[in-house]
């Protein structure tokens, strides 16, 4: 079969899951993959490359895993085969060596979509595999609207032009989530004012706050927003990788480099790059992104001269780089370049009124992404969500949420779903927070009291030996106090 007679590879039905092929020559490793997926994507198994080619002529697959070390063919020399005759299919590299040829070679001459590591977890890997089939579904809907305006007409631009519009709508800031009066509100509305203008910007906040979020809004309300947005982590790669990721490289400039590689600036001309945790770059690689900066140009590794490229610069770190600048970790000639404007993004703590419409925003992706119905907040998980301190800021809350939906069953989300962690870490809100706003001095004391024997019962799961022992009372003096408050028999 040919490149031609690939062409006319059945289509699966709109209704059909994304099909999925695994590539590798152990057997518990191909098993231990399809029980991963299986649950969110049909799952094709091939013990090697020949076996693979056939499934791949008649079906049309997806994405393929393909282990990199098997007996005949290695995985990057049949990637490179596949991104030949079915580039359509999105291609991932799965390998227990961290072996940077591998890695390039997979990059340059198989055109690899992502590479994982052996052993992998199953979240990551089923991340991974989500993001590939959302890149072909967007590469498909790209390609569909080149033709439409191919096809030219009023009609299609005006197409064109709605949807900017929704995709503003959608990555815009409002996407940002958070309650009326919140702190992030004055951070939007400065983000607003200077994406108009293209100067560059230092977004600086702990890491999982959402930077990347409030990066990709600047992109969408700029005049820069139909031209690419592209995202590289500094932190991710050595110098050499990143450099060639960011500027690209000429076909024989190192071992491994087969063909042009053109890189993220030239990629994004016009447009954006967000480059994140830019805190972790080496004073090497600095001087080079300095002067890409200071010229407006790159040279592409072995390039004989450079290239230039129109592009707004955003960086993202979790450090304080005035502070790095100060311990001779990061150069002041490229922060005072990169840090034009700096804006700080909250932690989680330091907003409580965004925790739970956040949360409820998660619950509802997470539901879908889990097959499962809406669920609410009850008052107990409402409760715990607030009064904790949450250092992993919005991931782990998107993670918190999505263990509590996997546990329960109830169309409620309930605050016993949670780990030990939060339960452990939730402290009660101030108590002023809780007072009604008149009473006796009575009547404030009791709710004082009883806003303590709730926190207190709920942390221990409604254990009132251990909620006794805590508060210095006999179990008897306890239940006196519940049953005073309403609160016996409200375990959740």
């Amino acid at each position: 079969m040919n490149a031609r007679d690939s062409a006319h590879a059945p289509v699966p039905a709109p209704a059909e899951l994304p099909l999925v092929l695994v590539v590798d020559d152990e057997v518990r490793s191909q098993e231990a993959m399809r029980r991963t997926l299986e649950d969110g994507y049909r799952v094709l198994v091939a013990g090697d490359t020949a076996q693979a080619r056939e499934l791949m002529e008649r079906h049309a697959v997806a994405v393929v895993l393909c282990d990199q070390r098997m007996p005949g063919q290695t995985g990057v020399d049949f990637l490179r085969e596949l991104r030949e005759r079915w580039p359509d299919t999105v291609r991932i590299l799965v390998s227990g060596y961290t072996d940077s040829q591998d890695i390039i070679s997979g990059i340059n001459e198989a055109g690899i979509y992502q590479y994982v590591l052996k052993p992998w977890a199953p979240a990551h890997l089923l991340a991974t595999v989500q993001g590939a089939v959302e890149a072909r579904a967007a590469h498909h809907s790209l390609h569909r609207l080149e033709l439409d305006l191919r096809a030219g007409g009023r009609s299609l631009a005006r197409r064109q032009a709605e949807k900017l519009r929704e995709v503003q709508r959608a990555f815009g800031f409002q996407r940002i989530v958070r309650a009326p009066g919140s702190p992030v509100d004055a951070l939007c509305e400065m983000a607003e004012r200077i994406a108009r203008h293209d100067i560059s910007v230092l977004l600086q906040g702990e890491s999982g706050t959402g930077k990347e979020l409030l990066a990709r809004a600047i992109h969408m309300a700029s005049p820069r927003l139909s031209a690419p947005f592209v995202v590289e982590n500094c932190a991710a790669l050595a110098d050499t990788l990143l450099e060639s990721e960011l500027f690209g490289h000429k076909r024989g400039s190192f071992t491994g480099a087969v063909e042009d590689h053109v890189g993220l600036f030239q990629r994004a001309h016009g447009g954006t790059v967000f480059l994140d945790e830019i805190g972790e770059t080496t004073p090497a690689f600095q001087v080079k992104l300095l002067r890409v900066l200071q010229e407006g140009e790159v040279r592409p590794v072995g390039a004989p001269r450079p290239v230039p490229v129109d592009v707004r610069v955003i960086a993202a770190t979790h450090r304080d780089l005035e502070a790095e600048v100060a311990a001779g970790h990061f150069r002041e000639d490229l922060y005072y370049r990169i840090a034009t404007v700096t804006l700080g993004m909250p932690a989680l703590r330091e907003r409580p009124g965004d925790i739970v419409p956040i949360a409820e925003s998660l619950l509802a992706d997470v539901a879908a992404e889990l097959a499962r119905p809406p669920a609410a907040l009850d008052d107990d998980a409402r409760a715990v969500l607030m009064g904790y301190g949450w250092p992993g800021n919005i991931r782990e809350l998107r993670n918190e949420l999505a263990r509590a939906l996997a546990l329960g069953d109830e169309p409620v989300l309930q605050a016993r779903g949670f780990s030990r962690r939060l339960l452990g870490g939730h402290t009660p809100r101030p108590a002023a927070a809780a007072l009604p706003d008149s009473g006796t001095l009575q009547e404030r004391l009791d709710a004082i009291e009883a806003l303590v024997l709730r926190e207190v019962m709920l942390r221990h799961r409604w254990n009132k030996t251990k909620a006794a022992a805590e508060l210095g009372l006999s179990r008897m003096g306890l239940r006196a106090k519940l049953v005073r408050f309403g609160l016996e028999g409200a375990a959740p």
